[in-house]
């Protein structure tokens, strides 16, 4: 074998062994933060929290999002969703990453044709009036016909990248009260869009507008399967 195999082959070892401890090295360093994030959450003492499992899909999602360039470096707000959870309960988390400080947390309703109490059945077809998962960004502010309101980009093809088309924003809505949780039973719908109590919408939509990220999630394996920002987590469990 000559000299120059010889070293070709040496240096392939060393470079493929670096590679290695890297790509090793990384997903520890991902669950420090997803961990670290998490325990400065718990700190605040809040009823509620996402549970472990959705804040670090959540986490995951949003890192992945960060390396693609998808969201904004210099506002590092994740916005939660958990549609596993009953209607009339607080089920979104607006969190500010850099402090670990839960900004919002707050009544969202879900799409008409999506479920009644609870949200069972989700779309990315138009006029389907279903609410979409996965991870979206959020665009600019506008002035619509629920009055100050946000636009969405869903990043997910097949999964929730119809909302445009839909028109599957975040706005304010009278039947996102906690007066009608008390009359009904449960919040009312929207068309799809996940509408927000008109007594905070507006600030939330001020401190999640331009290239923050949105996760909406629900227990679908059939989601998280086919999931391109969940990817890593899928791969560490097969």
């Amino acid at each position: 074998m000559s000299q120059k195999i010889k070293l070709f082959i040496y240096f392939f070892i060393i470079s493929f062994c670096s590679f290695q401890l890297v790509a090793a090295k990384g997903l520890p360093t991902k669950r420090a933060i997803i961990s670290t994030t998490y325990e400065l959450i718990k700190k605040q003492n809040f009823t509620v929290l996402p549970s472990p499992d959705v804040f670090e899909k959540a986490m995951t999602g949003f890192l992945k999002m960060k390396e693609d360039g998808l969201v904004s470096a210099k506002k590092e707000i994740l916005s939660i969703i958990d549609f596993s959870i009953s209607s009339t309960k607080e089920r979104l988390w607006v969190i500010d990453l850099k402090t670990g400080k839960v900004l919002y947390h707050t009544l969202v309703a879900h799409g008409r044709n999506t479920g009644v109490e609870y949200a069972t059945k989700f779309s990315n077809i138009p006029s389907s009036f279903q609410s979409s998962l996965g991870f979206y960004t959020t665009g600019n502010t506008y002035i619509g016909k629920h009055g100050l309101s946000l636009y969405l980009n869903g990043q997910e093809k097949g999964i929730n990248d119809n909302a445009k088309e839909r028109a599957i924003v975040i706005h304010g809505a009278e039947y996102v009260s906690e007066d009608f949780v008390k009359q009904y039973g449960r919040l009312g719908r929207s068309l799809g869009c996940p509408a927000l109590p008109m007594n905070l919408h507006k600030d939330i939509i001020k401190t999640i507008a331009s290239n923050t990220c949105l996760f909406i999630y629900y227990p679908s394996q059939n989601y998280i399967t086919k999931s391109k920002f969940l990817m890593e987590i899928n791969m560490s469990y097969n």
